[in-house]
This record gives C-alpha cells, sequence and structure tokens, in this order.
C-alpha cells in the first residue's frame, strides 16, 4: 500500500504537497494548538450562557447530560482527528471532502463551516458585551448599547488577527491559562464554602427543581432534551486547530492531539463544574428565575467580590474565544477562495506578506458581524444564533459519513494519530450519536425557526453554488496537489 499523504516529518512541507504556494507561517506549537480547540469549546463560557436552560427545563439534575454529550463529541473528535492526522491544510473538513470525496461536495462542507463560524463571531462578542461586560461595568442591560460594545469588541478582535497568528496564539493561551485556573479555583472555592457552612445540599444533584411537576418532561423535545443543550452548544468547535493546520508546527501529530485532548478536557473539567456549581446551590426557584445563575451561586456563596472576578475571568474567555473563531473562520474563507470557490476569491485568498495573514478574508468576517448587528432585529439575531447550534451537528454527521466511506482508501503516516482496529466501531458510534444529536436540537417547538434559517443559508449557498456550475465550472472540477488516498489494502 502507497502512503500518499506526508509523515510528521514532513509537516512543514504539507502546504506545498497539498498543491499550494505556503503563505502562512508555522508559529503555533503544541499547547498553543491546545489552546485553539480548548478556547473555542471554553467550558465556562458554554456553562455560564447555558445553565439557566437546564435549570428552567430539566432542573439542576439535567448537568449529568454533560456526562452523555461529553462521551458522544468524543467519539466525534476522535474521528475527525483520523482526518487531521491525514491531511494538514487550511480549511479541515472543507479540504477533507474536496479531496477524500470530490470538490463540489468539499464545498458544501465549508459553506456550512462558514456559515457556523461567522454566526459564532457575532454571537460570542454579543455575548460578551451583554452577559459580561456590561453587568461588570453596573450597565443596565440595552440591547443598543451591546450591539455598540460588540462593533468595538469585533473591531479589536479584527486588529489583532490581521496583526499576527502568533499574537492571537499568545492572548488566547493566556486567556485559557486563566479560565482553566478560574473553574478550578471556583469549584474548590464553592466545595470548601458548602462543607464548610452547610449552605448546599447533595440532594440538589438529583433535583427536578421547578420542573418536578411539569408534563411532557421526559417526551422527545421535552424538558429533559431540551436540557442537551449545554453540552451540544458548548463541546463543539474543537475542530477549529485544524483550520489553522498550515501554521502549526508538526500538525499531523499536535492538531490530533488537541482536537481529542481539548474535548476530554473540557468535558471532566465541566463536569466537576457543574457538579461544585449545583451543590452549591441554597434556594433553587430564586437560582432558576435569576438572569446569571452562575453568577447568583457565585454571590451568594462567595460574595459580590467574587462574582466581579468570575465576570472579568468569563469576558476574558469570551474574548479569547472570539478572537480564536474569526481566526478560524478567516482560514475557511481564506482556504476556499484560494480554490476560487467563494464570492471574491482573487481579494480573499491574499496574504499580507509582512504579517503573513490573510486580511481581507479576516476583514469581510468584521462585515458580517457587523451587518448583523446593524440589521437584524432582537429575535430574528437570537433565531439566528440558535441555528449556529445546528450547523456543527450537520457538519460532524457529514464528516464521519465520509470517513466510513473512504477509510479502506486512507493511507496511513507515520508517527500520526491513528485508532487502528477500533476505528470502524468508533465511527459507527459516533455517527449514531450525531444522528441523535440532530433530533434533539431540532426537535423542541422552539427549534422550527431556527431550522427554517439553516434551511435559508443552505438555499443561499446553492444560489452561489449553481452561479459556479455555470461560470466557473473549472474550480468544481479540478483540486490542486496530489491525491492523499491510496489503494485499497486496508483491514
Amino acid at each position: 500500500m502507497v502512503d500518499a499523504s506526508p509523515g510528521a516529518e514532513e509537516a512543514e512541507d504539507s502546504a506545498a504537497l497539498g498543491g499550494y504556494q505556503p503563505e502562512l507561517k508555522r508559529t503555533l506549537g503544541s499547547f498553543q494548538v491546545f489552546a485553539i480547540s480548548f478556547a473555542f469549546i471554553s467550558v465556562a463560557v458554554g456553562i455560564f450562557s447555558t445553565y439557566d436552560d437546564v435549570l428552567q427545563h430539566s432542573g439542576p439534575v439535567g448537568i449529568w447530560l454533560w456526562v452523555v454529550a461529553t462521551v458522544g463529541q468524543v467519539l466525534v473528535a476522535l474521528v475527525v482527528a483520523q482526518l487531521a492526522g491525514r491531511i494538514a491544510l487550511s480549511g479541515s473538513s472543507y479540504q477533507w471532502a474536496s479531496r477524500l470525496a470530490n470538490p463540489r461536495i468539499g464545498w458544501g462542507f465549508g459553506w456550512l463551516t462558514f456559515c457556523y463560524l461567522a454566526i459564532a463571531v457575532a454571537a460570542i462578542a454579543n455575548a460578551l458585551a451583554s452577559q459580561a461586560f456590561m453587568p461588570l461595568f453596573g450597565m443596565k442591560p440595552d440591547e443598543g448599547t451591546a450591539r455598540l460594545i460588540t462593533l468595538a469588541i469585533l473591531l479589536v478582535q479584527t486588529v489583532l488577527v490581521v496583526a499576527s497568528t502568533r499574537l492571537v496564539s499568545l492572548i488566547n493561551s493566556g486567556a485559557v491559562g486563566l479560565e482553566l485556573a478560574l473553574v478550578v479555583v471556583v469549584a474548590l472555592a464553592l466545595a470548601v464554602v458548602v462543607l464548610a457552612t452547610g449552605r448546599g445540599s447533595l440532594a440538589n444533584l438529583t433535583s427536578r427543581g421547578v420542573t418536578e411537576h411539569t408534563s411532557h418532561y421526559f417526551d422527545v423535545g421535552g424538558g429533559l432534551m431540551i436540557a442537551m443543550i449545554m453540552g451540544l452548544a458548548t463541546l463543539v468547535g474543537f475542530d477549529s486547530a485544524a483550520n489553522l493546520a498550515e501554521e502549526a508546527k508538526d500538525p499531523f501529530r499536535s492538531i490530533p492531539r488537541a482536537i481529542v485532548g481539548s474535548v476530554v478536557a473540557a468535558g471532566v473539567l465541566g463536569m466537576v463544574f457543574l457538579i461544585c456549581l449545583t451543590v452549591a446551590i441554597e434556594d433553587i426557584p430564586g437560582v432558576t428565575a435569576s438572569e446569571s445563575p452562575v453568577a447568583a451561586i457565585m454571590r451568594e456563596q462567595l460574595g459580590s467580590e467574587m462574582e466581579k472576578v468570575l465576570l472579568v475571568a468569563i469576558a476574558i474567555a469570551f474574548f479569547g474565544a472570539g478572537t480564536v473563531v474569526m481566526a478560524s473562520c478567516s482560514r475557511i474563507v481564506f482556504a476556499m477562495a484560494r480554490d476560487g470557490r467563494f464570492p471574491a476569491h482573487r481579494m480573499m485568498r491574499r496574504v499580507n506578506p509582512r504579517t503573513h495573514t490573510p486580511i481581507p478574508a479576516t476583514v469581510l468576517i468584521l462585515v458580517v458581524g457587523a451587518a448583523l448587528m446593524v440589521a437584524l432585529p432582537g429575535d430574528a439575531l437570537l433565531q439566528l444564533i440558535t441555528a449556529g447550534t445546528i450547523i456543527p451537528a450537520l457538519v460532524y454527521g457529514a464528516t464521519i459519513v465520509l470517513y466510513l466511506a473512504v477509510r479502506r482508501r486512507l493511507g496511513r503516516n507515520k508517527g500520526a494519530f491513528d485508532l487502528g482496529r477500533f476505528e470502524l466501531p468508533v465511527a459507527v458510534c459516533a455517527l449514531v450519536w450525531t444522528v441523535a444529536s440532530l433530533v434533539m436540537l431540532v426537535s423542541p417547538a422552539e427549534a422550527l425557526v431556527p431550522s427554517l434559517i439553516v434551511v435559508g443559508l443552505i438555499a443561499a449557498g446553492g444560489v452561489f453554488f449553481a452561479g459556479m456550475l455555470l461560470f466557473n465550472r473549472r474550480a468544481l472540477d479540478t483540486e490542486p496537489g496530489m491525491p492523499v488516498v491510496s489503494d485499497p489494502g486496508r483491514g
């Protein structure tokens, strides 16, 4: 069997072997690559943003769904890591599908990923403004003010992403370190306070809280299923490191490890954090009714000063996560434009020779975010953000199907991540989980409009795709570089 994929020792030339002139600079070490994936997941941010949904729809007992989501997402991450260990090019799933299936299928992967990441950039910045920045400075809730702050945040993030990938990675590594410390310290502090004062209860871990007497709790689309949103909305984006593969050192080893390691670390730390938070609740109905249950628990148990410390750390985590998502999204745009498969591709493929960053592609993300803030009213923006939780499950499911379809033709890289004989059962289980995730995301009645938005985004992409078929078919018929699959021969 011939292995056409480059080995780890050839990582520096992976862009050239993929058929491209190397333009991006390799500055990201192993921890920085891990930090990119972990920052996108952002345990503290995810729990801070969705813990209220769990309390309102399933009660405190719903936190145990985090374990289910962690196991399922680890399975998905293992499959994604298999592909990342073979193809180390900016664009992740777009590149994998283009080269292992065909460029037309790859374009669909790239469009969905772009939509998800572009929405996420705006959503994270808006959440930072409204949920962390404004409360931290004692500002009253106001949608207009939040949107202005959001625009300022997006502008700062754009400047950083344009200036230097290394600078972004350093800022992000610091944010991740702070977030890890925050989760550990807060969890320990809550545990110590509860043990010392007796304020709180282990019984919270099995309580349905305010949902005790609600009907349809266990139904499809019911309260318990809705609470799964915390894990499904948080434990995603672990493949973001693969979007910066051409800027990572030894990507065939570092990126797969970052993908799997970030989900495992986030799953474990998140569960510990959730247990400590939930045990520390003194008044379940009161905390459930608060605008920010996590902040309310911190204030009641550790005092208002600790709540401010939490908000500062959350704000930094939000900022780091948003900066990473913007960088990741710009690389998707760059990768597709480099192949002539994105609107205004001649401009979007440009890389600044001094900063080694795709400036036009990054500015585009700023423009999209600004347009969403200016054009969409509150309810429409919320529905769009909710739609952003459905798209990753679609992309992950399609990626797993792709892997199952081509796995026998894939070569192996010496020393790179490889599941060996476990690859098939892991991939099958991951596919089952992804299908189940989609059912859980779209079955609640509240998911109808977001689901229709996803259909609309796909249709909008279809219009551009049809245009390419008419006016630029060659871009969809050719693929740069050497093939990355080998003849059948694997068992």
